[in-house]
């Protein structure tokens, strides 16, 4: 509640200052122009809160795409520990059931977004931009027409939700039914569909990541965009799987997790940090070197377009992502600290939604873009996010006491 109270005041306070164009460079022609045409402020006051409203939607539609990535990830995470059997990540697996909370409120918004706001969004929505002989004909996007249309795309949107959602939904109740009723039944059933989960899963998350981020520039594709987008998702959610057990191990629950687990989940997001780096460089790189207009325009956009607005961000994402992360964590006893493994969850998912601004902004609000608006509605939506969360986590034992790998787990050691 304090941080959706804190996301509130500092979204007033961005839209406030949006209104007043507070840091805005001014043209002088401009403010010339409208001290003697009354009709020029008239104008400028209504394109300023279009813009502002424009603003609001992007920004809601980037964070709640980050929130349901890391939401999504809490179920992946768990559906491939059942699938390699895996004994040591028993005493989090709560913490993963819990963090697919989000996937259902956050879903439904995602909906509404898209149905209201398309036009902020998206290029591609926008009314005769693929119907030939129109003023707003793209060549382009009409050769995109089979896939870009609104119905297709809704039915995409809603079956990857549904699907995520679904198995989230019964891999949960499994679990809680293993709890109360015993037995290695329910495990075999969770890993038969978990491993169903993840097929569908590696097809829909590349998808969501087309459909979701990349159509925002709809003239550019990469095709490693859907494993970008993924990896920033997978090591986010780790790193928000382990936050939440230090805070719950600080708070004198989980008492069973020891620091040979939070080894194992700090060597995972030491090696994700590094393997989100090895695929943006992958993506770069091959587009830097080919040197092709119609696709390094997306990078030029973000290293040096729009007056340099974004350049900082594209140093900011790669120090914050890689840089820090692989530093602090390289030594076997950062892994093993609590605070040292803290201060990289935070920083990492501070990261890799600056990562997701930065896909996302430059392509719908290109120079007009800003931070508190967005800062505000992040930290509302991580209050929401929370309070969902932690709900889940109060509703059943933190450890699965009839796992059948439970003691393993209890005793794991590296």
């Amino acid at each position: 509640m304090t941080l959706i109270g804190a996301g509130v005041l500092i979204l007033i306070l961005g839209v406030i200052a949006s209104l007043m164009h507070w840091g805005e460079h001014h043209e002088a022609a401009g403010e010339v122009a409208g001290h003697l045409n009354p009709a020029h402020n008239a104008s400028s006051h209504e394109e300023g809160h279009s813009v502002l409203l424009r603003r609001i939607i992007v920004s809601l539609w980037h964070s709640n795409v980050f929130f349901i990535g890391v939401s999504v990830v809490g179920t992946v995470f768990m559906a491939i520990q059942y699938v390699a059997y895996a004994g040591w990540s028993v005493v989090v697996k709560r913490i993963n059931e819990a963090l697919s909370a989000w996937l259902i409120p956050g879903g439904v918004l995602l909906v509404i977004l898209f149905v209201i706001g398309r036009h902020d969004i998206f290029h591609w929505t926008h009314d005769g931009i693929m119907t030939k002989g129109s003023a707003n004909y793209d060549r382009i996007v009409a050769g995109k027409s089979g896939f870009l249309t609104f119905g297709f795309y809704l039915v995409r949107m809603i079956s990857y939700l549904v699907i995520w959602a679904v198995f989230s939904w019964r891999l949960r109740q499994l679990s809680l039914a293993e709890d109360l009723n015993g037995g290695t039944s329910y495990f075999h059933t969770s890993v038969t569909t978990a491993a169903l989960f993840l097929v569908l899963f590696a097809v829909t998350s590349s998808m969501s990541a087309w459909d979701w981020v990349m159509s925002v520039d709809v003239h550019w594709f990469s095709t490693m965009f859907g494993w970008y987008v993924f990896a920033s998702w997978w090591v986010s959610g780790i790193a928000a799987t382990a936050l939440i057990a230090i805070f719950l191990k600080q708070a004198g629950y989980l008492r069973f997790m020891n620091s040979n687990h939070f080894h194992d989940l700090g060597k995972l997001i030491f090696g994700f940090s590094i393997f989100w780096t090895y695929v943006w460089f992958a993506q770069f790189m091959l587009i830097w070197y080919a040197n092709l207009p119609e696709e390094s325009v997306y990078f030029n956009q973000r290293l040096g377009g729009f007056e340099g607005r974004y350049t900082w961000i594209f140093y900011f994402n790669l120090v914050i992502n890689f840089a820090f992360p692989f530093l602090a964590l390289m030594t076997r006893d950062a892994k093993r600290q609590m605070i040292m493994l803290k201060i990289v969850c935070i920083a990492i998912l501070i990261g890799h939604w600056s990562d997701f601004y930065l896909m996302i902004m430059p392509g719908t609000m290109k120079g007009e873009n800003g931070f508190l608006i967005e800062i505000g509605i992040a930290l509302i939506f991580l209050g929401a996010f929370l309070i969902l969360v932690t709900r889940r986590l109060a509703e059943a034992s933190l450890v699965p006491v009839n796992h059948p790998f439970v003691e393993e787990s209890v005793h794991h050691t590296t």
